[in-house]
């Protein structure tokens, strides 16, 4: 069930309309002392492979970006909360300037969903008085927003509105509050008042409540449909804001008192998330990314990423970058556009460009269409590229890759100095091992390895919100609901744990995921990629320093430089190794529980799909955009002058 498209010709935004917005609510904004704390949620019960390690150690780009709109518009009494960080904050506990901010936001991915919960909970603890305006934005609530408004009368919690959309809509939401606002008015006292009067309700991208009376339960929730999309990503506030506005890692749950100084970001984050483009072509059964895109491709110029690279680089010492693309080479010109600009820089041999290194995502037919561009893309600091391999054999989905054009994306891009990162996608109808042919998963990572692969992940196919199969899934049997009485939970939905599957013995598959990963990581591989190392490759031992630098070495001062370069190249493949060993312990801890439940207990399939419990409708009454089928039908409520809602008859299928 994908999300719908806007009208033809109604996709995006006019250029300059973000830029517009933003300078309105920089006239806004003086008038308004408000405090503002952004949470990122997040479940440590994710912490395994393949994810273990970056989930800690680079700031997401979602929340980091609504913390820069915010800066960027002169609301700089924020702080952003990063679970990953701060393991025990509360909401309930939260004061900023020696207060309860005006303003609390939380973004979620779906397998953070029981922590997003449970800060939405505990804000609702505070007093009527001084509770903040609760905001949920992230990719849970782009394809569920009804999942953050509780649908149990005993237990009344909820978040104010759901932002269903990006940062726009969420600047649009606060210049109709701030237009409203009279002196010194709470925010959320605003909303209501702004809710109430349908004044949101020119605003794509929202979902809110409505209740017959006002501390009752919740009747119904108002979807305000698609959001438009920005076209020109180079609209977008500069990233590097975000990154002032950090909380200090603690154990704590209350907020320091100052944000993390500049010169200790480096110290918990060594990478830095960056957003290059966003758009795929390819319209795969699993993924709800083109979609979500309304098949639209959009990009930032080749000039902004290097500026912010630079700027990111020089302040904080972060020269590593992970580019959230969705497919890096979807488009060639903008993905050119972006490398010779950064090419560009590196050739001068100055500081910081000389140090950037970068890794993206793209597709093996994406990756053989560009082979003609690689040396640039290596010569613009890109060492690494996620490739959606899936399957080699192309039994589960096709993007145009096949066994044979994928080991020719891996020779190209290892002879051009670039690290090939396969990503797999295990299936029902995929063996563990065959003995004639590569079908099999250990065949298939066997010749993956003996490519070129230092790394890869190998996740299961599982139900995922917003995407074609998401229905099917469930309406054939194919999703688990329960295994020994256990309800399938948020944090298994990542695909490291099987919980869709139409065999009769699914343990089967979440011991394939620990065979697969103990194949690839294992103390023999370790000790061979010494001898016969697979990050040797052609510019993997490049001299990146400055040629004025280098020409002044001494002999001796060259040689250990050689030296040192050779013995890096070799190291960092069984670094690897150990780095895979560590992240499996991990992982054995927490799935091998799960696989046991599999083998022992009893399953119960699904039958249908799970849709909201509220009703749901558009401001007009019509069927709301984010409403799957099975949605219950809606009377239309009204509100009367005296701020109270009445319901009519009409009823919304």
């Amino acid at each position: 069930m994908e999300l719908p498209a806007r009208q033809r010709g109604d996709e995006q935004l006019h250029p300059g309309e973000m830029i517009s917005l933003r300078m309105r609510l920089r006239n806004l904004v003086p008038g308004n002392d408000l405090a503002t704390v952004i949470a990122c949620a997040f479940d440590h019960r994710t912490r395994i492979l393949p994810f273990i390690g970056s989930d800690l150690r680079m700031v997401p780009a979602g929340v980091r970006a609504i913390g820069s709109a915010m800066a960027d518009v002169g609301l700089t009494k924020t702080r952003i909360v990063l679970q990953q960080w701060n393991k025990n904050f509360r909401p309930s506990k939260m004061r900023l300037d020696g207060r309860f901010p005006d303003l609390f936001m939380v973004s979620s991915m779906l397998l953070h969903s029981a922590e997003c919960d449970r800060m939405i909970q505990d804000a609702c603890q505070i007093d009527d008085k001084r509770r903040p305006l609760i905001v949920v934005g992230g990719p849970r609530v782009i394809y569920e927003p009804w999942k953050v408004f509780s649908d149990d009368p005993q237990k009344p919690w909820s978040a104010d509105v759901a932002v269903t959309g990006e940062e726009y809509v969420l600047l649009s939401l606060l210049e109709v509050l701030l237009s409203m606002r009279a002196g010194n008015e709470s925010l959320r006292s605003t909303f209501l008042r702004a809710r109430d009067s349908n004044a949101l309700d020119e605003i794509p991208g929202l979902v809110y409540s409505r209740s017959e009376t006002a501390d009752g339960p919740i009747e119904e929730l108002v979807d305000t449909g698609i959001q438009r999309l920005l076209a020109d990503l180079d609209e977008l506030p500069n990233p590097i804001l975000g990154y002032q506005l950090l909380e200090t890692p603690s154990d704590k749950s209350t907020l320091g008192s100052h944000a993390l100084p500049e010169n200790r970001v480096r110290k918990h984050c060594i990478a830095s998330s960056i957003v290059l483009t966003s758009g795929c072509k390819f319209g795969c059964s699993y993924c709800p990314i083109p979609a979500y895109n309304q098949r639209q491709c959009r990009a930032k110029s080749g000039e902004r990423v290097a500026d912010e690279m630079e700027q990111i680089a020089y302040r904080y010492g972060i020269t590593y970058f992970f580019g959230t693309d969705d497919n890096f080479l979807n488009d060639s010109n903008r993905a050119l556009d972006i490398a010779e600009a950064l090419a560009r820089r590196t050739r001068t041999g100055r500081r910081p460009y000389c140090k950037i290194r970068w890794a993206t995502e793209a597709t093996i037919h994406d990756t053989i269409r560009m082979q003609e561009h690689l040396p640039v893309l290596r010569e613009s600091g890109l060492r690494a590229l996620w490739l959606g391999v899936e399957d080699i054999s192309g039994s589960l989905v096709s993007k145009g890759q096949s066994e044979d054009k994928t080991f020719k994306a891996f020779r190209l891009l290892r002879e051009n100095g670039i690290y090939p990162v396969p990503m797999m996608m295990h299936h029902d109808s995929q063996p563990l091992v065959t003995w004639k042919n590569n079908h099999g998963l250990l065949n298939q990572l066997r010749r993956l390895r003996k490519a070129g692969a230092l790394y890869t992940q190998v996740l299961m196919l599982a139900p995922s919100p917003g995407s074609k199969w998401y229905e099917d899934t469930y309406t054939s049997g194919l999703a688990i609901e329960k295994v020994n009485g256990i309800p399938i939970e948020p944090y298994v939905t990542d695909g490291n744990y099987v919980i869709a599957s139409k065999l009769s013995r699914p343990w089967s598959k979440q011991l394939n995921l620990l065979v697969a990963y103990t194949y690839f990581f294992n103390p023999i591989r370790m000790l061979a990629s010494l001898v016969r190392s697979k990050s040797a490759i052609p510019f993997a031992d490049a001299e990146t320093r400055p040629p004025e630098e280098v020409r002044h070495y001494s002999h001796w001062k060259k040689a250990r430089r050689w030296a040192y370069r050779k013995a890096r190249a070799i190291a960092i493949d069984a670094g690897v190794q150990v780095f895979g060993m560590y992240g499996l312990l991990h992982t054995y801890r927490r799935t091998l529980g799960w696989a046991w439940h599999l083998f022992h207990g009893k399953i119960e399939r699904c039958s249908k799909t799970p849709t909201s419990r509220i009703p749901m409708r558009d401001p007009q009454g019509n069927p709301a955009s984010h409403a799957l089928p099975g949605t219950p039908p809606s009377e239309q409520i009204s509100i009367s002058p005296d701020g109270f809602a009445q319901s009519t008859l009409r009823k919304v299928a």
